[in-house]
């Protein structure tokens, strides 16, 4: 996968360079170029933003450079999607994850001060395919945090980059569940033990175990996610662990 981020703050992506994404940029899974957007300025100042139509709090980013700058990376042949991180647009999820994962070339679009100039967004989906999308619902100074959680997340499912990739299998938000506690040496810490059933090396108790802890955390944290489960996502144990928890879900129809 190939990866190119246009931001006025190229070196907050210098933790780019480490861990598993620097491996994988190492082995020639991932390669991430970085673009100072003032790069496609043209006055003394390397202007990129200005104030907005019609009045109001705030500053825009300007097209001029924004045109310019994607005019430079973006691949011919439609091969591009451009992602610009943004509070208005769709919320990130790893599904969204995964399919931005099968793109052969992610431009990052990263704005700043109020965003940028709808018209470079419009212009730009005429050549090439345009996600906004939003890491949530809360506002950041610019698109640059955002970029590199969302970066994470595709460069973890790139074939290669994590070394047990039944890992990726068994987490949080793969089967619409949050992913249970997890527990490690030694069996007992400061007064707390380590469950029985993970010290009992019955794998079949072990996988239901953990299988409960993570309807039980969803059913807690995240009720939505399991609102959103298909009713055949469920079996008549999942079904009693939560009601036995005193969750109340109603579905009528249940896989055995």
């Amino acid at each position: 996968m190939n990866i190119d981020i246009i931001s006025i703050f190229p070196d907050y992506f210098a933790p780019l360079e480490l861990s598993l994404i620097g491996r994988a940029r190492a082995l020639g899974l991932l390669t991430i170029d970085l673009h100072d957007l003032r790069t496609w300025t043209h006055d003394v100042h390397r202007t990129v933003d200005d104030t907005p139509y019609g009045g109001g709090p705030g500053m825009v980013m300007r097209p001029e450079p924004w045109g310019e700058a994607l005019d430079a990376v973006v691949a011919d042949g439609g091969t591009t999607r451009i992602v610009v991180p943004t509070p208005t647009g769709r919320p990130f999820t790893q599904a969204m994850a995964h399919d931005l994962a099968r793109e052969p070339h992610l431009v990052f679009a990263c704005g700043r001060y109020e965003g940028i100039d709808q018209r470079v967004l419009d212009h730009a989906a005429t050549t090439a395919a345009v996600s906004e999308v939003s890491l949530g619902d809360y506002v950041l100074f610019g698109g640059e945090v955002a970029a590199l959680a969302i970066i994470e997340a595709i460069t973890r499912l790139l074939p290669g980059t994590v070394g047990n990739a039944a890992s990726l299998v068994e987490e949080s938000h793969a089967a619409g569940l949050l992913e249970g506690p997890g527990y490690t040496k030694p069996s007992t810490w400061r007064g707390l033990a380590v469950p029985e059933v993970l010290r009992s090396g019955d794998h079949g108790r072990i996988a239901r175990w953990r299988r409960d802890q993570a309807l039980l955390r969803t059913a807690r944290q995240r009720p939505d996610l399991l609102a959103a489960l298909p009713e055949s996502a469920l079996d008549r144990h999942d079904m009693a662990c939560l009601r036995g928890a005193g969750f109340q879900l109603s579905a009528p129809d249940v896989a055995e």
